[in-house]
């Protein structure tokens, strides 16, 4: 079971742009985590980051083709802004869970909306780089779920 996380832009900075905000930990230093963390949940995790949003529309657009079960998504700035990624989200019927490491609503006013949450699981925001890991949980927890439903309806069906 595959799940991808994106990450918006600016995030190849992570680790580097305030870390008062964000933190001291990179961007590899999480995927390396993420990637431990998902092999002990027994699921694999794949990795993209763009500051393009055209990028990000399309690699959403390309995981029905990878066999990619669930997103985590941080648009970053793009959370605010893109109809484009919201019609992605919603088009491929992916689940996602929507994170952000700030908590965005304690910060601008402008950062408090966001054009791609209705389309998500959920959202994590302001528990730092930890809501990655949170989200990855909850995504692999409710993907095993979903498995399990549909052989229980299998089996339904079959009797």
């Amino acid at each position: 079971m595959k799940i991808l996380f994106i990450n918006g832009p600016n995030l190849q900075l992570l680790g580097q742009r305030e870390p008062e905000l964000y933190g001291g930990l990179t961007l590899d230093g999480l995927e390396k985590n993420l990637g431990e963390i998902a092999d002990s949940l027994g699921v694999e995790a794949l990795f993209f980051q763009s500051n393009s949003e055209g990028a990000i529309v399309d690699r959403i657009g390309q995981t029905l083709k990878d066999g990619v079960a669930g997103i985590v998504i941080n648009p970053a700035a793009y959370t605010h802004t893109s109809v484009a990624l919201r019609d992605a989200l919603a088009a491929v019927k992916v689940p996602a869970i929507e994170v952000h490491i700030s908590n965005v609503h304690a910060r601008e006013q402008f950062r408090h909306l966001s054009l791609t949450a209705p389309v998500c699981l959920g959202q994590i925001c302001g528990l730092g780089t930890d809501g990655y890991e949170w989200a990855l949980r909850a995504m692999a927890k409710y993907l095993k779920e979903k498995i399990q439903e549909k052989q229980r309806d299998g089996e339904k069906n079959e009797n």
